[in-house]
């Protein structure tokens, strides 16, 4: 739950982004803070601390749970919560709504590095109706390292006792934990900007990490290969783009209006198939400006039917000098009046 954003390409990507959300009816961006239902997100302080970019990570907006949370693959793409991380601030709001929560489960499945996460509220109670921060805090066991695998859960409900669509959550993520030892040369070592403290350990800038602070984070992480090269910058292999390598370049087009998806890989649109889409679906091929749908189905022109648009005719094209122009000329389809003349057939005089 605490780095959530990282799947947030899968809607753009990520729309999504996709991070701000705006009125279609006058083109402004609108706050969902500023809305009068649930709403939760981390705060732009908080994001910047572990990921380097300053932006709002929202998890409910309006009452609804944001979809990418609700992705099936969601856990799969989330990256390692640093060791540098210990505790994550959420806000949220109920708005002019009631609405109730329960954090049933708050679970370390490493115990001997990580404890179980504690939050700063009530594990249950009722969801404040003006913004209010809480915060889940990741307590590391003190002489241990390594990465331990936890769970938090979270079910909101009405006053009804409906439980709110996507909830209840149930999330697995995992924590880094690492001890750093003093390094009496560490303020030699201390890389991107990250200085020496007193007990001579490095302390690292916003978006970087390691005992030297010489990793960069991503959030979302980089895919299909790609690395990290500074914060919320990814390098990409060859064969794929994006701003998180998420998309693929296909050496050669997709044809027919298929999409390139992945390295050398088309999706293709109805009717075609092949590494390129350069085969169509109808041994007979579409006539009379017909588009292939389907198995031997064509989308026809308007004027045309049967299965390969073979049916019919064009309708002839409706003149709008089909009529004689009285006091004028027919040029291109109108008619070009003679001075004193107006009218679509140059019948009206301004004279009279």
């Amino acid at each position: 739950m605490a780095l959530n954003y990282s799947t947030m390409w899968r809607l753009t990507i990520l729309s999504i982004c996709y991070l701000s959300f705006v009125d279609t009816r006058n083109g402004q961006k609108h706050d969902p803070r500023n809305n009068g239902d649930l709403t939760l997100w981390i705060d732009e302080k908080q994001v910047k601390m572990f990921s380097g970019m300053s932006m709002e990570i929202y998890a409910i907006s309006n009452g609804n749970v944001l979809p990418y949370i609700l992705d099936k693959n969601f856990e799969k793409y989330l990256p390692l919560i640093p060791s540098e991380v210990s505790y994550v601030n959420f806000t949220w709001k109920a708005g002019m709504k009631k609405y109730y929560y329960n954090f049933d489960r708050l679970q370390s499945f490493d115990e001997s590095i990580l404890e179980a996460p504690v939050i700063s509220i009530k594990t249950k109670g009722r969801v404040p109706k003006r913004p209010k921060e809480f915060s889940i805090l990741l307590p590391c066991i003190g002489n241990s390292s390594g990465i331990a695998t936890f769970s938090i859960g979270l079910l909101i409900e009405s006053r009804k006792g409906k439980p709110l669509n996507g909830t209840p959550l149930r999330l697995k993520l995992r924590k880094e934990c690492a001890q750093r030892s003093p390094d009496p040369e560490c303020d030699k070592k201390c890389a991107n900007q990250g200085w020496c403290n007193n007990e001579k350990i490095c302390q690292c800038p916003e978006g970087y990490m390691g005992q030297y602070c010489k990793t960069a984070l991503c959030y979302p992480q980089c895919m299909n290969g790609g690395n990290c090269t500074s914060p919320g910058v990814c390098s990409c292999p060859p064969g794929f783009q994006g701003l998180h390598c998420e998309g693929g370049i296909c050496g050669q087009k997709c044809l027919n209006g298929g999409k390139c998806i992945q390295k050398d890989t088309c999706e293709c649109s109805k009717g075609y198939y092949g590494p390129h889409c350069e085969y169509s679906k109808c041994i007979i091929p579409c006539q009379n400006g017909g588009r292939c749908r389907g198995i031997n189905k064509c989308r026809c022109p308007q004027g045309f039917k049967g299965d390969h648009c073979e049916i019919g005719r064009a309708k002839p094209h409706r003149s709008n000098c089909r009529l004689k122009c009285k006091h004028g000329t027919c040029v291109d389809d109108t008619c070009v009046c003679d001075s004193g003349w107006y009218g679509r057939l140059c019948h009206h005089s301004k004279y009279i």
